[in-house]
């Protein structure tokens, strides 16, 4: 990313920053606060109005039943999340991640003290766990299990089936299960379940944000839902000292976000998922594998390159795209880069084209070094 930003003329393909714009009347609604005078502080746990309509949320997407009690606003969802680590994690702890994952769940594990151990996705299985593969991975000092559907890098969207198994396995070994649910509004013909359903005793906790859904990255507004009482008193205590209280700004625009029109929506996943049609076609037609994503907005593409850090370097300064390399994500992204399906249509397939370009002429190159 560094490197990328140096380049005048890069094609960004590695960053995860939808395009569709903030909606209008998100932008009003937050600018009608500043006018108002509403900036001061709130409460540390976020304004009464935004956790209602979280809970709201919470309840119609998962089906379970949520209060306004059981939701804490947070500076984003990786803040969320970073708190949740530090309230259920200590030193020799351990919490399963995905593998592939986002690296940032890794960094707020590590930061809270504990040890980062991944269970598999595969992508013969379409990066979809397997739960005796999961069960495995457990140790006597796992305390937590983390998943996200739709999942950052892959894309993949979680069966039903799936996470009812998940949270048994959480339950019989008495784990807390996280849920990272930032793209639980951006699948494309599948529906998307929260491990939420299947929660009867209070341990999936549910981490959600407007980032992605409503473009609203820069705004820095996530929650946690969680049916633990206690669990969220320690929230409510971390939040107050690592920042008071999320922004009283953001968290009016984050309300407007959730309870006004949903077009804006639509429109965006509607786009993202054209763009995933237009970008597989274009590389199965140039011949590179690749694992159709159902869900989110990233791609992950073979580039017959196990360096994927030198292939993402060289892509960059031989022909100007900037993508992400697998090997930030984990050793089932190996030979693999992240392309994110939110760049701009036109730059999304003139970044593919130039990268299938690389891997043939490189594929071609192999090919007459073997010849000889």
């Amino acid at each position: 990313m560094d490197l990328a930003l140096r380049d005048p003329d890069a094609l960004h393909l590695e960053i995860g920053e939808p395009d569709q714009g903030v909606a209008a009347h998100v932008v009003e609604a937050a600018a009608a606060a500043g006018r108002a005078g509403r900036t001061g502080y709130t409460s540390s746990t976020g304004l009464p109005a935004l956790r209602a309509a979280v809970a709201d949320r919470v309840t119609a997407r998962s089906g379970r039943a949520t209060s306004p009690d059981d939701v804490v606003v947070t500076h984003g969802a990786m803040h969320g999340l970073a708190m949740t680590f530090q309230a259920v994690l200590g030193p020799g702890d351990e919490v399963l991640v995905p593998d592939p994952a986002f690296p940032n769940w890794a960094m707020a594990a590590t930061a809270a003290g504990a040890t980062v151990r991944t269970y598999p996705t595969r992508p013969e299985h379409g990066y979809v766990p397997v739960a005796a593969e999961v069960a495995a991975a457990i140790t006597p000092r796992t305390r937590a299990l983390l998943v996200c559907s739709p999942d950052n890098p892959t894309g993949a969207v979680y069966p039903a089936a799936v996470l009812a198994q998940l949270v048994e396995i959480a339950r019989r070994h008495d784990l807390w299960l996280l849920s990272d649910e930032c793209y639980e509004a951006i699948t494309f013909g599948v529906p998307f379940v929260s491990p939420a359903a299947f929660d009867t005793d209070g341990r999936v906790v549910v981490v959600g944000s407007v980032s992605k859904t409503y473009g609203m990255t820069g705004w820095r507004i996530g929650w946690v839902a969680t049916g633990s009482h206690e669990l969220l008193e320690v929230l409510g205590h971390l939040s107050e000292a690592l920042v008071a209280c999320p922004s009283t700004v953001g968290q009016v625009g984050a309300l407007a976000a959730l309870t006004g029109p949903q077009d804006g929506v639509d429109v965006a996943v509607a786009s993202y998922r054209e763009r995933r049609d237009a970008a597989t076609d274009l590389l199965a037609a140039r011949g590179l594998g690749f694992t159709r994503p159902e869900g989110a907005f990233y791609l992950l593409v073979d580039v017959e390159d196990d360096d994927t850090d030198g292939f993402a370097q060289r892509l960059l300064a031989s022909r100007h795209v900037a993508v992400a390399p697998g090997a930030t994500f984990g050793l089932q992204a190996a030979g693999r880069v992240r392309v994110s399906l939110a760049a701009a249509r036109p730059v999304l397939l003139e970044g593919l084209a130039r990268l299938a370009d690389e891997v043939v002429a490189a594929r071609a190159g192999r090919a007459e070094a073997f010849a000889g």
